[in-house]
Order: C-alpha cells, then structure tokens, then sequence
C-alpha cells in the first residue's frame, strides 16, 4: 500500500480540477494509487446517494421544494439557501481551470461557495452551475444544474467529472482541491513557475495563484491577484501591488457577484476542509477495501495506524504554517461562521477563530462535526479518537507545539458538544 504521508505538493501536471487550479508534483512526495469507486465496497456509481444535493434534487423534482429564479444570478442565490451556504464564503478563481475554462477570465472569475457539507461553482454565461456534496461513504459526489429558467429545473450527475477530481491532487479519492497557480493576462494557467496544491500546512508565500484575495495580512505576501503582462515571462510569485487588497473594484465589477469579497479567512477555511475531507475519504476507503477483500494483516494494520496518525495530526493543525502577522478579512465570513457553533459552557467553540498567529482559537477541526467524520467505519473513527485523546491528554510524542491549555480546551468542547463520543471520552 502508498505511504500515507501527507502529500499536498506534486511533481506532474494534472488535470485541472472544478474548483480549483490545476496541480503539479513536487519530488519526493509518494504518489497515492487511484482507489477504484466501481469496488463493491465503494460502489461510487451505482448505490443511492443520501447528501444535501441528492435530496433537494429529489424535492425540485418532486415539486415540494421550488427553486427561485433571480433576474442577475439565476438560480444561485435561491440555491445557496436551500443548501444553507453563505453568500460570505465566495471566492473568486479566474484561472481558467474549470470544464467551462471558455468563460473564465480575469474580468469573469468562477464564484466559489462552500458549506461543511457542499460546495458551489458559478460561472457567469455558463449553461449549468457546478456543485459538490460530500456524502459521509463515499466523499465528494459532483452535480451539475442546468442554469436555464425552466418549470423543473434539473440536476445531473456528470460521470465525467473524476477525470480530474479522483488523481494525485485528491489523494486517489474522488475530492475537491485548491492549486495556486501562475496565469496569463487571460487566466490561462502557466507551468512555468510550477503550482502547489495548498492547504493549512502551505506557506503563505506559496498559497493562491489564479484567485483574487481580499483582507489584510501586514508583511505578509501572497501569489494571488496577480497577472503575467508579457506572454513571454510567467506571473511573478509574488506581486506587492496588489497585497492587502480591501476591494477588488479594478479587476472585476463587484455588482456582478452576490458579494463584493474573495474573503482571505473563507480560502484559508477551504483550504484546510478540502484536504480534511480528502483524508477522511482516502482513509476510510482503504479500510473498507481491506474489510471487504479479507485482506487485512499485520502491515494493513500499520499503514491503518499511519493513516489514523495523519488524519489526528492534520485535525489538530499540528503541521499549520503559522502566521508571521495578524490577517483580517473584509467580509462578514469571520463572525457569519464562528456563529454557527456549537459552543461549550462556556461559550467556546472549534470555530472560533484566532488570526494572530495562527487560523484558528482552538486547534481541532471543526470536521469533526460532519458527515463525513461520523460516517468513518468504526475502526478507523475509533481509532482517530483514541489517538485524539492520547495527543490531549499529553501522552503523544511529536505535538510540540500544541500547548497544554489548548488541548485541555479542546477536550472540553468536544466532550460538551460532540455527539457520539467514546465512553473513555465521557468518564475523563
């Protein structure tokens, strides 16, 4: 079996991905084989799927739920309400790394939407609107819905779309994935300079080529904003003019979009729940494969711990590339989603946020709360937690950095919001 190690970089151009830029390989970086979804085990294309896009496909369709059509954005707006995501985690992409590469530009960025649960793709012009659902056995389930004013509108499951979402990028697992990548003044990716596919553990210096970014992040430089002039010469890394942007006004028009923002704390959120929902997925295949094929032995049961230690150590940020200055962000993401809980007794929760010196107030995932988490086979949900608590209670070695009065923090909120919780976890 592939190492587990975590692979966030690459060395080989890949296709390009949905929602994201298109990825490369660095050297030395473990390839992880493709896990087959037509296993019986997975059965990816041919079980019922239970998420929050199939069963409002099944309600549009049934007439119970109606989708509304807005005269600018079409069905968007009336979408991300049915599916509860916020019109404040837009971010814009304008690489043009999409099936609808054609409409993407600079002036026309991909609008990107996300939720713990779904994710939404939106390109002006476009004949259909892109989503993700990420479904608890089988992780992300791509749909598209056609864009066109109609008295039932429809929603398809494209069997086309793992070409790109099921490859190194993604862990060998069907997933979503954000790439910074260098662009032409036409959005057109450029290899030249390489692209990095990014998440929590990514230095900031390398994190969002291809995608416009607003906030404030002092000293701080990022790739993103930024355009190659000359078709000869690729992007430059980092541009310092346009660092710590409040308003994209000079790129795009902002009234073309449900919100004025590409929110710099919304990207840094989705970068860490992609990769969380990767491993998750990739983690929990294996083992139903191993189960299903009588195949588990004593090095399956080593690379199974090696994989439970990557997910626990990508849960509790214990890789996060920390913040050199405070970052702030210009939309109303950081409260609309700290909100939203659950909170402990005394009013803490796993999506407070810090951005000082690092994204998040307490350093443990709000993934735990998803389908996705609970829906890991037991040995491999069991697993995590027991290492969990071994890493809070201060048992594990390799978690320096986490400090004693976080993790007796986190140990608390999870005890008092977390349903489902081994009974070593409730008798602490």
């Amino acid at each position: 079996m592939p190492s587990p190690t975590p692979l966030h970089r690459f060395g080989l151009a890949v296709a390009a991905a949905i929602w994201v830029s298109p990825a490369t390989a660095q050297p030395n970086e473990p390839y992880r084989n493709t896990l087959p979804a037509e296993h019986p085990a997975i059965a990816y294309e041919t079980a019922a799927f239970d998420d929050p896009v199939s069963r409002l496909a099944d309600a549009v369709a049934s007439g119970s739920i109606t989708l509304d059509y807005d005269d600018r954005f079409g069905y968007l707006p009336s979408l991300l309400e049915r599916l509860e995501v916020s019109a404040d985690t837009q971010a814009l992409v304008f690489s043009k790394t999409s099936l609808q590469a054609s409409l993407i530009s600079p002036r026309t960025p991909r609008a990107i939407y996300f939720s713990d649960a779904v994710a939404v793709g939106a390109v002006q012009g476009a004949t259909v609107i892109e989503l993700v659902a990420f479904e608890p056995r089988r992780g992300a389930v791509f749909y598209t819905l056609d864009s066109a004013r109609t008295e039932h509108p429809r929603f398809e499951r494209p069997a086309r779309c793992l070409r790109c979402h099921q490859q190194a990028a993604t862990l060998g697992v069907p997933g979503p994935y954000i790439g910074s990548v260098s662009t032409s003044a036409t959005g057109r990716p450029d290899f030249r300079l390489g692209t990095v596919v990014t998440d929590h553990r990514t230095p900031f210096d390398e994190r969002w080529g291809g995608w416009y970014v607003t906030g404030t992040h002092g000293a701080q430089r990022h790739r993103g904003n930024a355009l190659a002039r000359d078709p000869a010469t690729p992007a430059g890394l980092v541009n310092p003019a346009n660092q710590n942007l409040t308003s994209l006004a000079r790129f795009v028009d902002p009234d073309r979009f449900l919100v004025p923002t590409s929110d710099l704390i919304a990207l840094m959120t989705f970068e860490h729940q992609t990769q969380m929902i990767n491993l998750f997925t990739r983690i929990g295949w294996e083992a139903r494969l191993a189960e299903h094929d009588g195949t588990f032995d004593a090095s399956e049961a080593v690379a199974r711990r090696a994989g439970i230690e990557e997910i626990v150590r990508y849960m509790l940020f214990a890789d996060e590339a920390p913040l050199t200055e405070p970052i702030q962000g210009v939309s109303s993401f950081t409260e609309t989603f700290s909100i939203r809980g659950p909170r402990d007794s005394q009013g803490r929760s796993l999506r407070d946020f810090d951005l000082r010196t690092r994204l998040f107030r307490y350093p443990l995932s709000f993934m735990i709360y998803s389908d996705l988490f609970d829906g890991l086979g037991d040995a491999i949900r069991n697993g995590v937690y027991e290492r969990l608590q071994e890493v809070l209670d201060g048992r594990a070695d390799g978690f320096q950095r986490l400090r004693p009065e976080d993790n007796e923090a986190i140990l608390r909120i999870v005890r008092e919001t977390k349903t489902g919780l081994p009974e070593s976890w409730l008798s602490r």
